[in-house]
């Protein structure tokens, strides 16, 4: 499953527990996220899905479920 997925890769990305992270967590205020943080997961993800994520989309991705809905959206 996606959700699961996007979990692990911000739990080897940033110092947070599996249990601590729900869709509804924002990834910078809530996860503690910074600009490389977040480089390094949308490119983890990309390989991981076989995707591009527009850098216009970026902006826009604000809590793991916005993530996992992208994704979603992009691989079915």
């Amino acid at each position: 499953m996606v959700y699961e997925k996007v979990v692990e890769y911000i739990t080897q990305q940033l110092p947070v527990k599996a249990a601590d992270v729900k869709p509804e967590s924002r990834l910078v205020e809530d996860l503690g996220a910074d600009s490389a943080n977040m480089m390094m997961l949308i490119m983890d993800l990309e390989a991981e899905y076989d995707m591009t994520v527009e850098d216009d989309m970026l902006s826009q991705i604000k809590t793991v479920d916005d993530i996992v809905k992208y994704i979603e959206k992009r691989v079915g």
